[in-house]
């Protein structure tokens, strides 16, 4: 037999040794029950926003979770539960951040349409209009600045059949009514002014055979009026959709995906080009003019198309008034029947204020004829020629109706009603704009796919955790997770 030993050292070096191998074993296993946590909790929260709303997906590209899960009561609970049915169970979740589409008047919305309209269009769609915007803010003043004119014309006017009243108690009187057998010869050329004032502009530039639309629309019940359901927590945002090539992205969605009076929307096809398809294809929505309302904001169709119309209106009359202005011709022909009018009032110096007001007249009559043009899905003219202007002066005296000229002229290269709404469009809070078109979603699914549950701000596009779990016996492990459709 030999004899053994073993020194102090090597004893000492052994059971640091094994120490140190446990040690590496230990904080394997703890390690890699973090990882799994990690994963379980990834998991879940992905195959949680993998339950987004498919209707919404379809229907309009919207990625979102809808919150409620068709009960239309939202809670966090909900979701937490849902986390845990996806593998989570033993992990606690608290939720520190939370984003609905209605978030900051839409910013989650606006971002996705952004991303999905450049994703399938690129900027190309939008090339032709970037330049134009400050064309169209230009229109929009100059259509204020002739109503304002009109207005003040036509106080000096009222002024001087006035005073000619007091100096007269039997003057004839410029109404479609007037018995004075040659004044009924002359006949009214502002008939036409006085019926849009008197019974608004519908009654007069709606082609005959167009139907006016009498859906109408709870205010109270829309995204964009109603208190609304509010996130928390500090997300990443993305930059840009406030530019003009944003905005302009963001407005071609909406012509793409809502009605409007024109009685056709935009769409496209696989192979990435715009087309026209009539709205009478789809299901009934609760309002026609869904274009109109996203501009306007009202309860009604009537009163959507009304508002927007009376935005086209203006700026074709400032267009077709500077036209009248530089057309000899046709000045000569109202300075010969404003002298003709003033006689009759025996006020011979209010032949300068009458011209005016018969030119204004003219360009108003000139405008009703172009909007019934647009109604009718043609082409109006953007900038008047002798070649394509419409109404003649003894034509506007009986043009105070939706009768006549019936705008069924079509000009190359002019400007269609879907132009306007471009432009009215743009010219638009963007703010008001989103949550607008927010209304049109909610209420177009409830309508439409029977999802009367359905809220946008329950629909949640990012979603912020704070997780804690139990691991390796008693270690409590914390860790924050996100997720978002961006």
């Amino acid at each position: 037999m030999k004899k053994a030993e073993i020194t102090v050292f090597l004893s000492m070096a052994l059971i640091l040794t094994v120490s140190f191998i446990l040690g590496i074993l230990q904080i394997t296993v703890i390690h890699t029950s973090k990882n799994m946590s990690r994963l379980e909790t990834d998991r879940a929260v992905f195959s949680l926003f993998g339950e987004y709303q498919r209707n919404l997906l379809e229907d309009y590209k919207i990625f979102a979770i809808e919150g409620t899960y068709e009960t239309g009561d939202f809670s966090e609970e909900r979701l937490i539960g849902r986390m845990h049915y996806y593998g989570s169970g033993n992990t606690d979740h608290e939720v520190t951040g939370i984003q609905f589409l209605t978030d900051n008047h839409g910013q989650a919305f606006r971002e996705q349409v952004t991303a999905y309209m450049e994703e399938c269009y690129g900027i190309g769609l939008i090339r032709d209009f970037t330049g134009m915007t400050a064309e169209w803010e230009e229109q929009c003043i100059g259509g204020e600045k002739i109503q304002a004119e009109e207005e003040k014309v036509t106080e000096q006017f009222e002024e001087l059949k006035k005073a000619a009243e007091e100096a007269s108690s039997d003057m004839p009187e410029l109404t479609e009514e007037d018995p004075n057998a040659e004044s009924e010869e002359i006949g009214n050329p502002f008939q036409c002014i006085e019926q849009i004032e008197k019974t608004g502009i519908l009654s007069v530039v709606m082609p005959e055979e167009m139907e006016l639309s009498g859906k109408e629309i709870s205010l109270e019940d829309q995204v964009s009026v109603r208190s609304l359901n509010t996130g928390y927590g500090s997300f990443p945002a993305r930059t840009g959709i406030d530019g003009i090539e944003g905005r302009l992205l963001f407005n071609e969605y909406i012509l793409q995906n809502f009605g409007n009076a024109a009685g056709k929307r935009v769409s496209s096809d696989d192979s990435g080009d715009i087309n026209v398809k009539d709205t009478e294809e789809d299901q009934p929505r609760s309002l026609e003019y869904e274009v109109e309302y996203i501009i306007s904001g009202k309860a009604s169709d009537r009163e959507n198309l009304e508002s927007v119309l009376t935005k086209v209106f203006l700026i074709r009359l400032a267009l077709n008034y500077v036209y009248l202005l530089g057309d000899s011709g046709k000045q000569a022909e109202a300075e010969a029947l404003a002298a003709t009018i003033a006689l009759l009032l025996l006020m011979p110096e209010g032949t300068e204020v009458i011209k005016q007001l018969i030119l204004f007249a003219w360009a108003a009559g000139e405008s009703t004829v172009d909007i019934r043009t647009l109604l009718n899905g043609k082409r109006a003219a953007l900038v008047k020629t002798k070649e394509n202007w419409q109404v003649s002066l003894p034509e506007l005296l009986t043009l105070g109706s939706s009768s006549g000229k019936n705008g069924d002229g079509d000009i190359a290269g002019g400007v269609t009603y879907e132009d306007y709404l471009r432009i009215f469009l743009f010219m638009e809070d963007q703010d008001q704009t989103a949550m607008r078109t927010l209304d049109r979603i909610e209420e177009n699914l409830a309508a439409v796919q029977g999802m009367d549950w359905f809220r946008t701000d329950c629909c949640i596009t990012k979603l912020g955790l704070k997780n804690t779990g139990v691991i390796f016996g008693d270690i409590t492990y914390t860790y924050p997770a996100y997720f978002g459709y961006e």
